[in-house]
């Protein structure tokens, strides 16, 4: 399968999301800004792990790719469950466009692939109380690796809608989401990995 041109693809231009400009600018990011300040976050725990807990650095190291493993399932988790959730109540049509609907009509527009720095901050924070609540000063290593595993997703999909697939064997994850964006919008949820897809067998039956 290839993938279709630029000329090809619905939605290649935007659209304003918020009538309110304040709201409206903070939905738009260049990728690069909320990829940063979730690294330097990440990288911050780590050193309060390492440094103030004492955590050993073989838990340590344990805890943060457990963190990154279990982002995958979050990130299928998430893009499945909620950003396409049925949209049968007007407040579930609000969330599933607001967060992701409105890139599955603009998939090309630059500036709303990745979270912008607000919601990125929100959630992270939000995830960080969760699992402190549940490890304790554990969280200090597992949401590295979480987040980690965040940012690599969020280059992985801002590089597949902004950049032609590579001519190497990385370009399987292009027509992988290709296949969910114009031809299959209701298979294929992982974006940085396809593994949850086999688990719970969301993937197209040939025919």
């Amino acid at each position: 399968m290839e993938i279709a041109q630029d000329k090809n693809i619905k939605g290649s231009g935007t659209k304003r999301l918020f009538n309110n400009p304040i709201l409206e600018k903070l939905s738009r990011s260049h990728f690069s800004i909320p990829l940063s300040i979730l690294a330097i976050i990440s990288t911050y725990l780590a050193y309060l792990a390492l440094t103030y807990f004492n955590i050993e650095l073989a838990n340590f190291l344990t805890l943060f790719f457990i963190g990154f493993f279990s982002w995958t399932l979050g990130e299928y988790l998430i893009h499945r469950f909620v950003f396409h959730m049925d949209d049968d109540k007007r407040w579930k049509r609000w969330i599933t466009y607001t967060f992701h609907g409105i890139h599955h009509d603009y998939p090309k527009d630059k500036d709303r692939i990745v979270m912008p720095p607000a919601g990125a901050i929100l959630i992270s924070s939000i995830i960080f109380g969760a699992f402190w609540l549940i490890i304790k000063e554990y969280a200090f290593a597992f949401v590295p690796g979480f987040l980690i595993g965040y940012l690599l997703y969020a280059f992985i999909h801002y590089a597949i809608h902004a950049y032609q697939p590579p001519k190497n064997f990385l370009r399987w994850l292009w027509i992988y989401h290709s296949i969910h964006h114009y031809k299959h919008p209701d298979k294929y949820f992982g974006v940085s990995s396809p593994i949850w897809d086999f688990v719970f067998n969301t993937i197209p039956k040939k025919k």
